[in-house]
Formats: structure tokens, sequence, C-alpha cells
């Protein structure tokens, strides 16, 4: 059976070199759009057109309207980048008036720009120039053909050519959006592993501050069991940094690239317990819109359960099935739905005594308390007061203002003497404030809030008086506390004497100089 092509070749023999170029043409069109890569769409087109018309060389100029100039980002024969005012030559005529420009006799045209021979050694004898229009109809370059090898540029030349620009502008377009998304895509990969780095470095077990025995233990065993695909119970008051050590569990293993989905219990309306957790299906009652619980949400992640002492028994018995299952129960789901999490749960209760008083399920407990981490209160830990403090202070100075940069002595036998009910997040907001109330270099003790200067004590010598269990609350103090104030304001007071100079200061205190700068390390000293 005869094609179209056959049927074609078979008319009047002056035709076939026409219909050749035409079945060329539909190749080439082909070939461009099949190409993504913008330069090498610019040599293909430029290569094909070349061949096309029997030219010795074609040059695509782009148009940067807001420069005012044309650049060839290909002219075939030279590697060199051809940049010019676009007013200028036979290039700047075609976009200033839109039309196909033919010379048969360059350096004898009015419009013609020899410069680019200049730089380039090549002598231009005949040019035929089209423009480049995009789907706008908007003028985005110009398509120039140079030195026919026989004769001069014939309208069929012309024809060819600017049905060859009319679909380069097409695969230009769509290769120059195709390149953008590429380099947004590859500057959105580039932000998000930047931020991801950020934020795994943020939560990192070694953001846990402090130098005392139990924070070390508690980075250590962070340390451990992140990598381990077992849930963890985190107990601890309020604003010991339960929920930081959560994330540091998360973002030190291996789900670190998934979602960490944290859930407050205690702020679960009775009513929404079982829709937020496990999920619901549009319809169940009227209004109701489907909603994916936040136990699916964390599949392939961490799901962190803060204050789980206050679930519902009928929500912990469902949450003991889907440990057990690994798969969650949508509220009026039809099939169960496989999740794979990690849990991690916190809660400031005793849940042994929950569990008594039947207010908690044992078996739950059991499958939660795998691997325990008791997040100490800021009272046992009383020499990493200062260190904490000094940190809050360097991270809520407001950038490039005048700003406390340490504690005075008062003030920081003051914060170490404290009980700090709400922990560590009540000695974060104290310095926040003491930041807006001071007024020098120093947090002073009139800049603390009324509970901590009263709850302090104001002198840490062994003659102040801590017989007499004044009102400061001296004779409530542990001998460990004592000590570490005692640490403190001998070692300021030695460094002052010594003018900083840390080895004199040891010989006065009696330390070797290592341990001199452990202690100074551990207290926060400047």
């Amino acid at each position: 059976m005869s094609t179209l092509y056959d049927v074609m070749r078979a008319g009047l023999p002056a035709q076939n070199a026409l219909i050749d170029r035409f079945v060329t043409l539909l190749d080439i069109c082909q070939r461009i759009n099949s190409e993504r890569n913008f330069d090498e769409l610019l040599n293909l087109i430029a290569a094909e057109a070349a061949k096309l018309v029997e030219a010795e060389r074609a040059t695509i100029f782009l148009l940067d309207s807001k420069a005012g100039q044309i650049h060839a980002r290909v002219a075939l024969g030279t590697s060199d980048v051809l940049r010019f005012d676009a007013r200028l030559g036979i290039a700047g005529a075609v976009i200033r008036n839109g039309k196909t420009v033919v010379v048969e006799d360059a350096y004898n045209s009015p419009l013609f720009y020899p410069d680019i021979d200049s730089r380039t050694g090549f002598r231009t004898r005949n040019m035929l120039c089209v423009p480049i229009r995009n789907n706008r109809g908007e003028i985005t370059g110009v398509f120039q053909v140079l030195n026919k090898k026989e004769g001069t540029f014939l309208p069929d030349d012309s024809e060819f050519v600017e049905a060859l620009a009319s679909q380069a502008a097409v695969a230009l377009e769509n290769a120059r959006q195709l390149m953008a998304l590429e380099q947004k895509q590859a500057e959105l990969l580039r932000e998000n592993r930047h931020l991801r780095k950020e934020v795994e470095e943020r939560f990192s077990f070694r953001n846990i501050l402090g130098t005392s025995e139990c924070i070390e233990e508690i980075r250590g065993l962070i340390d451990r069991v992140a990598g381990a695909n077992v849930a963890v119970l985190i107990t601890g008051e309020n604003g010991t940094g339960k929920e930081l050590a959560a994330r540091a569990i998360h973002y030190g293993g291996s789900r670190n690239g998934q979602p960490f989905v944290a859930v407050n219990c205690a702020a679960l309306p009775d009513s929404l317990v079982e829709a937020e957790l496990f999920g619901i299906e549009k319809g169940v009652a009227t209004g109701v819109e489907r909603r994916v619980g936040r136990i699916e949400s964390a599949s392939g992640g961490t799901l962190f359960l803060d204050e789980i002492g206050d679930l519902s028994l009928d929500a912990q018995a469902k949450l003991l099935r889907v440990l057990e299952e690994r798969e969650v129960d949508w509220v009026g789901g039809r099939k169960p739905v496989p999740v794979d999490i990690r849990l991690v749960a916190a809660t400031n209760k005793d849940l042994e005594r929950a569990i008594e008083d039947g207010k908690f399920r044992r078996d739950l407990y059991f499958r939660l308390n795998i691997v325990h981490l008791k997040m100490p209160a800021l009272r046992e830990m009383r020499g990493d007061i200062l260190v904490l403090a000094t940190r809050f202070l360097q991270k809520h100075a407001t950038e490039g203002e005048r700003h406390p940069r340490s504690f005075s002595d008062e003030a920081i036998s003051a914060l170490v003497s404290y009980d700090w009910p709400g922990n560590i997040r009540q000695l974060e907001n104290e310095v926040r404030r003491a930041l807006v109330l001071a007024t020098g270099d120093a947090v002073e003790l009139s800049d603390l809030s009324d509970p901590v200067r009263e709850g302090g004590i104001v002198s840490v010598s062994p003659n102040s008086g801590s017989e007499t269990g004044d009102k400061h609350g001296v004779w409530r103090k542990t001998l460990k506390d004592r000590v570490t104030l005692l640490e403190i304001q001998m070692i300021r007071e030695a460094l002052e004497e010594t003018r900083g100079d840390r080895r004199k200061a040891s010989r006065l205190l009696g330390l070797s100089h290592q341990g001199l700068i452990n202690k100074v390390k551990r207290y926060g000293l400047r």
C-alpha cells in the first residue's frame, strides 16, 4: 500500500526536493520537541537549520528586553557569546519590524552590523533573518542563517526557516520553562536539605544543655535509643523539656526524614479524641467531613503523645490495639488502615499510681514503658541553672541592640537558689523578662521577678544566717545547693582578684588549672 509520501513523490520531479524538505522539517520538529535541555536544543535547531537551507552557519539570537540587548546563545562554528544593542544590525531591524529580512550582499546593506564579523572572524556574504515569536505573539529573538553555499536565499528558504522558527519558539519556551522549574526544584531541594539539617541540629540531643550528671545520663540514653525502633516513655514535671527530648529521639534516628507529629492529649476534648487520633469518615454525623487521624499522619515517622495520662480508658484501649496490630480503625471506617509509627509518650503524672486508681491501663503502660526517660526538675540540677540562664540570655538578646551579657552576683544567687516550680520553661521566661527590664550590661537582682528575688539567697557567706531560717528560706536549701552557691561566689571573687588570670585563680582556690576551667564552663561564668 502506497504511503502519502510515495504518492507525493510520484508527482512532478521538480517537487521532489520540496517534498524532501517538508519531510526533513517534520523530522526536525519531532526531534526538537523531544529535546528538553535548553542548550542542546539551541545547538540542534541551529545545526538543522543550516543543513536545511544549505547554509554555512546558523545563529539564534535571544532578546533580553530588560537590558535592551540581544545575545547569541549558539553561533554555529564558534564558541563566542555575542551580545549587542537590540537596535543594531539586521537582527535589530527584524525585532523592530517583526518581518523576515533577506540580504543578498551584507556589506552593501545599510542595516548590516559588521562589528560581529570582526569579533568572530567570520565573513558574511548573504543572510536570511526570521523573527522568533512566543505563543503570545511577542518577539523573543531572531533566527538567522548565513552564507548560502550556492547562490542566494530563495522564498522557499524563507518559508522553511519561518516554519522551523515557529516550531523552535514553542520548543524553546517549553525548554526554558522546564529549565526554570528544574532550577526551582533544585533550589527547593537545597533549601529543604538546609532546613532539615538546621532542624536536626536544633533538636539534637547535644542541645539538651547542662553538665550535671543527670543531664549527661539523659543525653547518653537518648543517643543510644534514638536509632532503635522502640517505644519511649518520658516522665517529668511540666517545663522540664519532655518534648525537646522526644524530638531529639526522632531527629537522631532513622525516621528523621519522616513526620514528627505531636499531640497534646490533655488539650483534646473527650468528644474529639477518637476522631483526632484515629481519623473519621465523612457523614458519620451531620456536617462531618473526612479527616485523617494524627496516628496515620505520623506513619513512617514518630508520634509524640504528650500528657498521655489524660487519655480516656476507651482511647487507651484503641491506642493499645494500634500498637499491637499496627493498623488504625477510623471512626465510621469499613476496614483498618495499616500504619508504621514509632511512639514516644510523655506525662507529668504517676502512671503506676493511675493504674492502681483504675485510670490507666496496665497493659498499655507496659507497651509504652520499654525505655523510660525521666527528665529532672531544675531544682535537682542547680549547677546547670546559670548555664541555661546564660544560654537564654544569648538566645533572646536582640541582635544589634544593647543588652545585658551576664548576671550580677546577687542575680546569680537568686537564680541558683530559687526552686523553679515551672522548671526550664519558667527560667526562660524569667530571663526574657529580665532582658526587657535590665538597663545595664548585667542583669541585676532588681531586674528579676518578686518570687525569684524573695525565694533566693541574698548572700552565700557561711555567716549569712543560715541557721536562723530567715524570710529568704536559706534553711530550706540542701547542703549541695549551698556548696554550689559558695563555689560560684568563690570562683568569681578569685577571678576578679586575679583580673581573669585562671592559672593564678586556680592556685588561690587550690584547684588544678583544668579543674577551674571545668567549673567555669559548668557554671557558665564569664
